[in-house]
């Protein structure tokens, strides 16, 4: 979207397997079924949970056949541990799930199109601490197939479901490493005035 808006302003670099996500010449459809979005509020597409699951899939040619589709559906409701509580519901829509099962059905729909990468934006800020707890425990099932980027305040999240953390300040990077390391001794002043409560 940047390129399309004028005042659209990007500064930095972010790279994807060493390519420039903001190189013009970048297949922004192609990147979008590279990098999976989950945003901090749910945003089930006003569908059905099928069709929510199914439009990645659908719009990237991901499969040749209805049954082919009607399994990519059904795998992606069971990896966001959501298909046994719609499996019957199928045809409904998805706006009428509870909060924390429209997150996970976001987050299967994430997932439909196999991405490399899924990127988390305060993914538990507007769930109840039980739904908060089912989405962490997804997250560290999804770690054994996806990289998962996670933008999170609770420095308690972070320590639970991180393996390294990225400590940013005024959208600069003050420090990265190995999550336990951050917590315990980080190596820069702002981290440690973080996470001890002196600012933030």
């Amino acid at each position: 979207m940047n390129d399309t808006i004028d005042i659209a302003r990007v500064s930095g670099k972010i790279t994807l397997d060493g390519e420039d996500v903001y190189d013009p010449k970048i297949d922004v459809v192609e990147l979008r079924a590279r990098v999976g979005m989950v945003f901090q509020k749910p945003n089930p597409f006003p569908k059905s949970i099928y069709e929510n699951v199914a439009y990645g899939p659908r719009i990237h040619g991901l499969a040749r056949s209805k049954s082919e589709l009607d399994g990519i559906v059904e795998s992606s409701l069971k990896k966001a541990g959501l298909f046994n509580e719609v499996k019957d519901r199928l045809l409904e829509s998805g706006t009428g799930l509870s909060g924390g099962q429209q997150q996970r059905l976001c987050i299967a729909r994430a997932i439909a199109v196999s991405p490399e990468v899924i990127l988390m934006d305060e993914p538990c800020s507007a769930l109840d601490p039980i739904a908060t707890a089912r989405v962490e425990e997804l997250i560290d099932e999804l770690r054994q197939n996806y990289t998962i980027v996670i933008v999170t305040h609770s420095m308690q999240q972070a320590a639970r479901v991180s393996q390294r953390t990225a400590m940013f300040h005024l959208g600069y990077l003050v420090e990265e490493g190995a999550t336990d390391k951050m917590f315990t001794n980080p190596d820069d002043k702002r981290t440690q005035d973080y996470i001890t409560g002196r600012f933030g």
